[in-house]
C-alpha cells in the first residue's frame, strides 16, 4: 500500500511536469509565432509566465521535499526528484539571471548576437522534465 506521503510525492510531481510541459515546450514557443506579437512583448510577456511559473515550481519543489522527508518512495524517485529540485535552483540562479540581462538588452534596443543562455535553460528544462517523468513513474511503482 502506498502511504499518503508518497501519494502527494506522485501528485505534486505530475503537476510540476504538466506545467513545465504546457508552458515552456508549448506556450512559449507558440507566444513569438502569434501574430502580432512582437519581440519586445514576447519578451515582456514571457518573463512574466517564467517568473509565475518559477514561483509555483518552487512551491510544488518544496512540498516534493517535505513528502520525501515524510516517506521517500524509494532510492530511485528520491535521486530522480533531487535533480530536478537541483536543476530548478540551477535555473534560478545561473540562468535566469543571464536570461532576464539578455531581455533587458534586447528590450532597450541591444541587437547583438544571441545569447547562448536560452539553450542553456531548455537544456536544463529537457534535463528536469525527464527526471520528473522518472521521478513521479518510480514514485508510483514504489
Amino acid at each position: 500500500m502506498t502511504s499518503a506521503a508518497v501519494a502527494v510525492t506522485a501528485a505534486l510531481t505530475f503537476v510540476w511536469l504538466g506545467m513545465v510541459l504546457a508552458i515552456s515546450f508549448l506556450e512559449a514557443p507558440l507566444k513569438f509565432g502569434a501574430p502580432g506579437v512582437t519581440l519586445p512583448i514576447g519578451l515582456g510577456i514571457g518573463r512574466r509566465v517564467f517568473k509565475a511559473l518559477n514561483a509555483v515550481e518552487a512551491v510544488l519543489a518544496a512540498g516534493i521535499v517535505v513528502a520525501l522527508l515524510v516517506d521517500a518512495p524509494g532510492t530511485g524517485a528520491t535521486v530522480a526528484l533531487a535533480v530536478a529540485v537541483v536543476v530548478l535552483v540551477a535555473q534560478l540562479v545561473l540562468v535566469r539571471p543571464r536570461l532576464n540581462k539578455r531581455s533587458d538588452a534586447v528590450l532597450a534596443g541591444y541587437e547583438g548576437p544571441r545569447s547562448h543562455a536560452h539553450l542553456w535553460y531548455v537544456g536544463t528544462e529537457s534535463v528536469k522534465v525527464v527526471a520528473l517523468l522518472v521521478g513521479g513513474i518510480l514514485a508510483l511503482a514504489g
